[in-house]
């Protein structure tokens, strides 16, 4: 099935983020961390701003509904940030590979991508440990 964001370099990112919501969603509540939340807003605005800049309004709105539709508690804003830093950043998905570890220092550092995707590299490496 084509999405409005097949397109995007990050599509199977997007796409495994949505995948993951529905089937481990409990993951994506468990990897929000309410300590990081003075850097997100920062990398929220500039993740829509590259975005809106690159002309992938369609795509951000697409992605948004697709987020939104799927998620009911507080991980939305795990859900929404990876979603939102895939879409706005064609390099981000390199973060998908780090350790946790890695990717909290790039945080520490206010790397906005690795603010938004930090709750996705949780969720990856957790799913691989519980595999």
């Amino acid at each position: 099935m084509t999405k409005e964001w097949s397109h995007l370099p990050n599509a199977k990112h997007i796409d495994w983020v949505l995948e993951t919501l529905e089937k481990d969603s409990e993951m994506w509540e468990v990897a929000w961390d309410d300590k990081w939340r003075f850097a997100w807003d920062a990398a929220e605005n500039a993740a829509q701003n590259a975005s809106l800049s690159s002309l992938k309004t369609a795509e951000w709105r697409a992605a948004w509904r697709a987020g939104w539709d799927a998620v009911e508690g507080d991980e939305w804003r795990s859900v929404w940030g990876s979603i939102a830093a895939l879409i706005a950043w064609d390099d981000s998905a390199e973060l998908l590979d780090m350790s946790v570890e890695e990717v909290k220092g790039l945080v520490k550092e206010s790397n906005h991508a690795a603010v938004l995707l930090l709750p996705a590299v949780i969720v990856k490496h957790e799913l691989k440990d519980k595999t």
